[in-house]
């Protein structure tokens, strides 16, 4: 068997384990978009967070609260 008809014949069976898996049953479908969707929001918000924190890092009043606040 040439090795692009083997490569065929595996994507071919990953993409029907695919469609019966998630995209068969309407109500998976939409599960998996908002599950995917709710997941990519939570980890761009941290990234985002994140990068902010870094690039102002010492101007934030979190980072000089201690020398303002009496406690």
């Amino acid at each position: 068997m040439p090795s692009h008809l083997a490569n065929y014949s595996s994507l071919n069976r990953y993409s029907r384990t695919l469609y019966q898996t998630l995209f068969k049953r309407n109500t998976v479908f939409l599960v998996g978009i908002f599950t995917t969707a709710f997941v990519f929001e939570m980890g761009f918000d941290t990234a985002s967070d994140r990068l902010w924190d870094h690039l102002n890092k010492g101007k934030q009043w979190k980072d000089i609260k201690d020398k303002y606040a009496s406690s």
